[in-house]
């Protein structure tokens, strides 16, 4: 039996095959291995796995997480090796997760754009070329917290139009010290910021601004990584994540500026690796 995981940033999907190829779905805590021990990963797991599933039987996992960077896949597979003793276990990161579900086998660009941004260049088996994003603080251009980031800085600064700072005042309940208190002083900042996103999204046919902020976004997106990968405009523009796929009319918009052609966009890339590890 196999099982694939999709590691995010707030939870971890889960998928089970057995040999006929049925699939059973169930999910666990995110397990970043920055931010876990190895005894918090096996008993949280242990707790989230179906109450039927044999686990001596699992063969294969591949783990695909947020921070799986190459020296954390020994802490991963020591932990996961606990948990299901005669698997074959493979570690990797969320970036090759997207770059598979969106590209399988063949060449191409793939990118994530959620909370965060990654992006690449992948050969069909592995990422052949990475511009790091820098994180939320120096860079992430064109991700949830990025466009929440630049949301909140316009409503502190007094930039938004008055509509709109209505509607951002109401929306939030917060006044400009409880935002930087929450931003500077309380963990996962990335997170509360991007969680504005839904307030852009849900009034984008309110006021040009929510239109004009998303743009900004991507288009800061390709002005300082995307167009910095050689012959960028050579490949289609194929991404994954709850950013690029909510705001995927813009995206393609600002796209064609940059003279890349809109290829797959999709939320989640669960089905992709599933086609890819049963091809």
């Amino acid at each position: 039996m196999i099982l694939i995981a999709d590691g995010g940033s707030t939870k971890t999907d889960w998928c089970l095959m057995d040999k006929n190829k049925k699939h059973t779905l169930f999910s666990s805590e995110c397990f970043n291995p920055y931010y876990i021990t190895s005894s918090n990963l096996i008993n949280s797991l242990t707790a989230s796995l179906p109450a039927e599933l044999d686990r001596e039987s699992i063969n294969e996992v591949h783990f695909y997480g947020a921070g799986c960077s190459e020296n954390k896949y020994d802490f991963m597979r020591k932990a996961l090796a606990t948990v299901f003793p005669y698997a074959q276990i493979t570690i990797a990161m969320d970036l090759l997760a997207a770059a598979r579900a969106l590209l399988g086998r063949k060449e191409g660009f793939a990118a994530i754009l959620g909370t965060g941004t990654n992006s690449c260049i992948y050969d069909g088996k592995k990422i052949a070329q990475n511009i790091d994003s820098l994180g939320f603080i120096l860079g992430d251009e064109g991700s949830g917290g990025y466009i929440g980031k630049k949301v909140i800085n316009d409503y502190i600064r007094g930039y938004m139009p008055p509509a709109v700072n209505n509607l951002f005042s109401e929306y939030s309940k917060m006044d400009a010290d409880q935002l930087m208190n929450q931003i500077y002083t309380k963990p996962l900042a990335n997170k509360f910021c991007a969680g504005f996103c839904k307030f852009v999204g849900d009034n984008l046919d309110k006021d040009d601004y929510f239109y004009e902020i998303v743009q900004s976004s991507f288009r800061a997106l390709f002005k300082n990584i995307i167009c910095h990968y050689p012959n960028y405009f050579d490949f289609t523009f194929n991404c994954i994540g709850s950013v690029g796929f909510r705001f995927q009319s813009i995206l393609s918009d600002v796209a064609k500026e940059y003279e890349m052609d809109m290829g797959k966009i999709i939320r989640y890339p669960m089905e992709g690796l599933i086609n890819y590890h049963t091809e």
